[in-house]
């Protein structure tokens, strides 16, 4: 029998207007998602004091870590204004 795969929600939060931005799917789906973030954070990865990116992470916590750092990455003053999150479901 084929193991299910993991379903994951990833929440994107605006600080400066408070908005938030909820995407669920497979780790796979996710990153295919974001696949456009990662890239933008990636093309500015070599600029001093940027972070590496990695386009194609194994793990949830390693999305949502590189989803930080390539928004950081991005942005003109090296704070993008946004956050993401993993939204742990209570069971």
């Amino acid at each position: 029998m084929a193991k299910a795969l993991a379903v994951y929600k990833v929440k994107k939060v605006k600080h400066c207007t408070n908005q938030e931005y909820l995407m669920e799917g497979t780790l796979d789906k996710l990153v295919e998602g974001y696949g456009y973030t990662l890239e933008c954070g990636k093309s500015y990865e070599r600029e001093k004091g940027n972070a590496k990116i990695n386009r194609n992470p194994k793990n949830i916590k390693s999305l949502i870590k590189n989803l930080n750092n390539a928004v950081n990455n991005s942005a003109v003053n090296g704070y993008a204004g946004e956050t993401y999150y993993l939204v742990e479901d209570a069971a």
